[in-house]
Order: structure tokens, then C-alpha cells, then sequence
């Protein structure tokens, strides 16, 4: 009998605002000490009866900009419903060549170029202070997995929709496109691909000890080739519209899979889970703080 328990969460990005091909069971907002989430959050039903929560990054009409996301809501009512792993979906820009508009990417490293104007984690004025590990931003053993479980999802698709695996994702405020210089500069930095809102959306599901991954759909090319036009918000649409049914069927494939491992005693839903206790420079429960105590009920009481 599947679980009735919501292990796996969804982030859509742009163009993924719904997941229509499963099952709707219910809707739910939860109210977080950090406010309530982008959307309301949609339990879904997948063909086996296990659950996943999905939730619309930038409101379920498009109506938040990157900069002004409530990230800690988000991933703090994520954790509430019992989400252990996250798959995010985000549209990007590509940096290289061979990364096409209409190309799915799978990155294993960010550069930050946010401007501090994003809450970046969950200990800002609590008292308490805590260092989580964040050499390997994405969990690389759900990395690993997942590279395997969406490329059979898309040779299953018959698209022929690329994969590109161990890339570096640039994170850059928003609303605003990359100037031409920056995008050169970010290319010489190793940076493969350019986006808004990964950080600090990974940094927070590690503090919040829930194993993270995200999905990248390219649909332009920024700003670096020379003698060609600047991406724009109407480019970017029309690949997000072409994405979206095959962004759905990667979620459905992936979720199916990682749910089914998870029954059968996989450890990829936990490769997070204690990881913060050697962060926190105080001793677990020897602190009482309702807002940490709602997101890490594992090691502080309210």
C-alpha cells in the first residue's frame, strides 16, 4: 500500500505552474513563521497512490519577481507537510554552445551574484548561529540518480530533448537581463548556464535538511553572442511553452521512481537528515525558538 506521507516536493519555475497529469487530492497554504508560501500548495496523486506536494514559485499566475520571493516560506512550509527532497524546476539562459534553447541541464555548482537583498537563511535573528556545509550546493547523490532517471524520461518522451550534467549555474538578481559584458564575464568564470532564483532556495532546504536537486530548462542564450539580439521576455516564452508538457513528464517520471526506491528502503529522500547538527554552534534543544523549532523540530523546541 503506498505511504500516505508527502516525501517529495516540487518547485515549478516559470512555464511549470501545475502538475495536470496527476491526480489533484487537495490544496493547502501553510502559514510559516517567514509567511505564507509563492502559491498555495497542491497535493497531487501520482498513478501508484503516493503523494507529492507541488508548489509555483512565482505564484500561480507568474506575480512575483525573483528578488522578492518568500524563499523561507516556501521551503519552511515545504518541510511542515514532511517534504524530505525537493525538485526544483527553473528556466535559465545558456552560456555555451552547446547548450540549446529547449535543452534540459542538471548543475552540480552555483556562483553567486545576488545583491543581499534575499534572506539567505533561516538563523537571521534568532541568536543562534549555524555554518551548513555548502561546497556541494545540490545533493549529489539525488544528482547522481536523477541524471539516470531523466534521461530515461525523455528518450521515453521521443523529443530528442537534450541532458547536460555537472554545470555551473551563475545566480544573478532580477527582473533585469544580464548586460553583454556580464554575460561574457560570467562565461570566463566557468559559469554554464545564467538563472534568478536558485539561491538562496538551495542554501535554505540545507539548513532545513532536505535533500535538494533542480532541473534547468534553457530557453535562450543570454546575452554573449556577439552580432545577435538580447534575450528577451518573449523569446524566453515561447521555449517555455514548448518545455512545460515535457518539464511535466519529467517530474511524473522522476517522482514515480524515486517514491518506488524510497519504499524499497533507498536512503536518497535522507541523504540530508542530520547534516545540520554539526552546523549549530550551540547544543541540539539546548535553545528553545519557535521559528527554528518549525523548521528543525530535530533539534530545537519551540
Amino acid at each position: 500500500m503506498a505511504s500516505d506521507k508527502v516525501l517529495v516536493g516540487v518547485i515549478g519555475g516559470s512555464g511549470l505552474y501545475n502538475l495536470s497529469n496527476l491526480t489533484f487530492v487537495k490544496e493547502v497554504t501553510p502559514q510559516t513563521p517567514w509567511g505564507t508560501p509563492s502559491s498555495p500548495i497542491t497535493i497531487a496523486s501520482l498513478p501508484s497512490g503516493a503523494q507529492v506536494a507541488f508548489l509555483a514559485r512565482h505564484g500561480t499566475g507568474h506575480t512575483s519577481s525573483p528578488s522578492a520571493l518568500p524563499y523561507r516560506a516556501n521551503i519552511a512550509a515545504l518541510k511542515s507537510l514532511g517534504v524530505r527532497t525537493i525538485i526544483a524546476f527553473s528556466a535559465v539562459g545558456s552560456l555555451r554552445e552547446e547548450i540549446a534553447p529547449g535543452d534540459f541541464a542538471l548543475p552540480s555548482q552555483l556562483i553567486d551574484r545576488t545583491k543581499g537583498v534575499r534572506a539567505t537563511s533561516f538563523f537571521d535573528n534568532t541568536g543562534v548561529v549555524a555554518h551548513a556545509g555548502f561546497g556541494d550546493p545540490y545533493s549529489p547523490k539525488l544528482g547522481k540518480w536523477l541524471e539516470q532517471a531523466i534521461k530515461e524520461a525523455l528518450a521515453d518522451e521521443g523529443r530528442g530533448v537534450k541532458l547536460h550534467t555537472e554545470k555551473t549555474l551563475v545566480v544573478m538578481e532580477g527582473p533585469q537581463f544580464s548586460t553583454r559584458a556580464e554575460s561574457v564575464m560570467y562565461r570566463q568564470w566557468g559559469g554554464d548556464l545564467i538563472g534568478m532564483t536558485a539561491l538562496p532556495e538551495a542554501k535554505l532546504a540545507r539548513e532545513a535538511e532536505i535533500s535538494f536537486a533542480l532541473i534547468a530548462t534553457a530557453t535562450d542564450y543570454d546575452a554573449w553572442r556577439p552580432h545577435e539580439a538580447g534575450v528577451t521576455a518573449a523569446e524566453v516564452g515561447t521555449i517555455l511553452r514548448q518545455n512545460a508538457d515535457t518539464s511535466r513528464h519529467v517530474a511524473a517520471h522522476v517522482i514515480e521512481r524515486l517514491l518506488a526506491l524510497t519504499e524499497s528502503g533507498e536512503a536518497l529522500l535522507s541523504e540530508e537528515v542530520g547534516s545540520m547538527r554539526f552546523a549549530l554552534m550551540v547544543p541540539p534543544k539546548s535553545v528553545k525558538n519557535a521559528d527554528l523549532a518549525y523548521v528543525l523540530p530535530e533539534y530545537f523546541d519551540a
